[in-house]
């Protein structure tokens, strides 16, 4: 039986732990303050993050993987035995991760599929776990690719910020930009849509009546679709997390929780301290 190999980014937000469970090899992203850079997820937790980010000035940056930092970890898998890899990735639209997978898969020596899940974070994560499941069952290599777009394509990601500032100001405000968000306390749930690009989804004033939208509105897909598979993210402000996750089950909707994950470092820079919501997929 062929041996399949399944790859990610930091921007999924497992833990490493979690993805060393999974059998997952992560490639990170990495964070820019000023001259000090850091590995997400590796060299920089959630936990150490958030404080840093509210006493630095300005915004810290961000960058991607080179192609030859995947193909390290192609060629390593290589080594191990693997004869195919699946490389599962956050949106194209928000990050050039996914060009520097698809270069270095044109070099590797095994067979490498590239999947951009038009997601991020635990949006990410989800097809992430769906596919190390889809090895885990025996599939094998195009099965195990054709999985991970099937859950990718019926993901859905939404989330509520406390500002708009540092997806603006990092240039990942895709369709959100024009929002006058800072007015009348008025609080946009937004979304990764389809082409995974941000844009606005409703407005609401007050942030509870937010995530009680938000949490109605998974209920509404959970009625119309069945049952979910669910996995909440938020930037370590736990008890935003807990109201929405009472808020989702209060609501009746059908869920099965996957993860309860955190923002990391990567992503958190652009959703800034504060950020809640959740992503969810059907499973029948």
């Amino acid at each position: 039986m062929p041996k399949v190999g399944i790859v990610t980014d930091s921007t999924c937000d497992l833990r490493p732990e979690e993805l060393e469970a999974l059998g997952v090899v992560m490639v990170p992203l990495t964070v820019h303050f000023g001259d000090e850079s850091f590995r997400d997820w590796l060299d920089l937790t959630p936990d150490e993050f958030y404080p840093r980010l509210a006493s630095f000035r300005g915004l810290p940056t961000t960058s991607q993987p080179s192609p030859a930092d995947f193909t390290t970890a192609y060629e390593a898998l290589a080594e191990s035995g693997v004869t195919s890899i699946v490389s599962v990735h956050l949106s194209a639209a928000l990050s050039g991760t996914f060009e520097s997978a698809m270069l270095a898969a044109k070099t590797s020596s095994v067979p490498v599929r590239v999947v951009d899940t038009k997601r991020a974070s635990q949006g990410t994560g989800l097809v992430v776990k769906a596919a190390a499941e889809a090895r885990d069952a025996g599939m094998g290599a195009a099965a195990i690719e054709k999985r991970a777009i099937e859950v990718a394509a019926s993901c859905r990601l939404y989330f509520l910020l406390d500002t708009l500032d540092n997806l603006v100001k990092g240039g990942r405000a895709g369709k959100a930009t024009g929002l006058a968000a800072s007015l009348l306390n008025i609080k946009p749930v937004l979304r990764v849509n389809e082409d995974g690009i941000i844009e606005p989804f409703k407005k609401v004033k007050g942030r509870s009546k937010a995530i009680a939208a938000l949490a109605q509105h998974v209920a509404e897909d959970s009625k119309a679709n069945g049952r979910m598979r669910c996995a909440l993210l938020h930037a370590c402000n736990e008890d935003d997390a807990r109201e929405l996750e009472d808020a989702i089950l209060a609501a009746g909707a059908d869920i099965e929780w996957a993860t309860h994950g955190v923002i990391g470092a990567v992503v958190g820079v652009y959703t800034g301290p504060g950020a809640v919501g959740c992503a969810y997929y059907p499973i029948g």
